[in-house]
């Protein structure tokens, strides 16, 4: 990937020609993630969306996030909102005097513009078609929403709102060569409304994602190996279910077992202790060493399921 130019949001904010700043929604002067950069994020991934994994959580769509010299995944996932009556605005990137930056999301009683990105499963370019609430409770439209019916009752079906766009690459940004859309009246008012930031657990959820480095784009093409997960953390436990997976088919001895949950031990101490002496984050090579010791415990677990146990 070419050498990326990063400009702090301060100047992307002042270097907006007016006229832009006129076709998008006031969220626009949301841009949260702190750089600005040159080169257009990768397309959407098309994926499979997980089921639901509990009434009331609500679906927030993967999208791409931007490290140091690099565009991350970070997988679509259901969270619980901050408090019912809640829907989320995805975020999104938009280019404007010369240079892309990301509009952060946030929860609000309506969804207002979110770039008209396709994100799928309810998230056509405007608006959410998946569902809405319904005295206190959200009621899933199925028709678009990944929801086990044997399991959450409070469901409907409206096959009215499928976007067909939803199949195939679909652009992540706003602006020439992406979406060409503007925000419309209701949209600018649902951004005037009040707003709830993304919650702990989704800014979490980033940060773990920035952390695998599965999830950049020059490693995987645009194309991520994990584009979305039930619940945040879902790879630890993933991490944690291979481990017992192989102990009970045979494939990793005790003693591999061991060493595997020992590194496991060391890294979440890591991350922890990183975190508490740079108040609450990780710096750059923090992130790199954690990413690196993650991937290489994966490589093990993988190694030692598969090798051959009879082999001399």
């Amino acid at each position: 990937m070419p050498k990326q130019t990063l400009i702090r949001v301060l100047l992307f904010a002042l270097c907006l020609p007016v006229g832009l700043l006129l076709l998008v929604s006031p969220a626009s002067a949301q841009i949260a993630v702190g750089i600005a950069i040159h080169v257009a994020p990768p397309a959407i991934p098309v994926y499979v969306q997980p089921p639901c994994p509990t009434e009331g959580y609500l679906w927030t769509p993967g999208y791409w996030a931007y490290g140091e010299s690099d565009y991350y995944w970070v997988p679509g996932v259901w969270v619980a909102p901050p408090s019912a009556g809640l829907l989320w605005t995805p975020g999104y990137w938009g280019f404007a005097g010369g240079v892309y930056g990301f509009h952060a999301g946030y929860w609000g009683p309506h969804v207002g513009f979110y770039g008209g990105v396709n994100y799928g499963f309810g998230y056509g370019g405007a608006g959410f078609a998946g569902g809405e609430w319904r005295g206190g409770h959200f009621a899933y439209n199925t028709a678009v929403l990944n929801v086990n019916t044997t399991v959450i009752h409070n469901t409907f079906v409206d096959r009215t709102v499928v976007v067909n766009a939803n199949v195939g690459v679909r652009a992540s940004f706003n602006g020439p060569g992406g979406t060409v859309a503007a925000a419309t009246a209701e949209e600018r008012a649902a951004a005037a409304e009040p707003h709830v930031q993304p919650t702990g657990e989704q800014m979490s959820h980033e940060h773990t994602a920035s952390l695998d480095r599965s999830n950049f784009a020059s490693a995987n093409h645009g194309r991520p190996a994990n584009p979305a997960m039930s619940r945040v953390g879902e790879r630890a436990h993933n991490q944690q279910e291979r481990i017992a997976n192989g102990v009970a088919s045979g494939k990793m001895t005790p003693g591999e077992t061991a060493k595997v949950e020992k590194q496991e031990q060391h890294i979440n101490q890591q991350v922890k202790d990183d975190r508490e002496a740079n108040g609450g984050k990780l710096t750059a090579s923090e992130k790199k060493q954690v990413n690196k010791e993650q991937n290489k415990t994966s490589k093990e677990i993988h190694k030692d399921k598969t090798k051959d146990k009879d082999k001399k």
